[in-house]
């Protein structure tokens, strides 16, 4: 192989090629490339966040719906019992009421079972008074003699 002139100076061509080129074409390349790296380092790293952002969210949300169930069904059971509790009071004021009433109507039943006594035994006087006034065929007087009719009265 023969070294010529040519090859020489190709050779010199290439050696300042390459020493224009590393001198001002690569840093800006490898700035591109490296900003390009960056840029696209800083994006998964965003996408990881973010991702364990949603996780965390999820998680949360999870948690507060758990917590309004737990409140929901407390909130139910609560009602639940002061129903309850009311309808045992009613319940309970009722069959007060229902003894008032009956023990009312028990009072009303005497009182009138007393009035009817007291009509009858005055009925029955009278009739004692009319029948022995006509066994005895003369008038008798009552208010002079009550205190006999009473014992005939209490007799019967």
């Amino acid at each position: 192989m023969n070294i010529n002139a040519t090859l020489i100076g190709e050779l010199i061509a290439f050696v300042v090629f390459v020493w224009f080129c590393m001198k001002f074409v690569w840093p800006p390349l490898n700035g591109a490339i490296e900003a390009r790296q960056k840029k696209i380092e800083d994006g998964l790293a965003a996408s990881d966040k973010a991702e364990k952002d949603l996780e965390l969210a999820r998680q949360k949300a999870t948690e507060q719906l758990k917590d309004a169930k737990a409140q929901a069904a407390e909130i139910i059971e609560q009602a639940k019992k002061r129903a309850s509790q009311i309808v045992d009071d009613e319940t309970t004021r009722g069959q007060q009421e229902r003894e008032n009433i009956i023990a009312q109507g028990h009072s009303e039943i005497e009182a009138e079972r007393n009035r009817v006594k007291e009509d009858l035994r005055k009925q029955v006087a009278s009739l004692a008074v009319v029948g022995a006034e006509r066994i005895l065929k003369r008038e008798i007087d009552q208010a002079a003699h009550s205190d006999i009719v009473e014992k005939l009265v209490a007799e019967l």
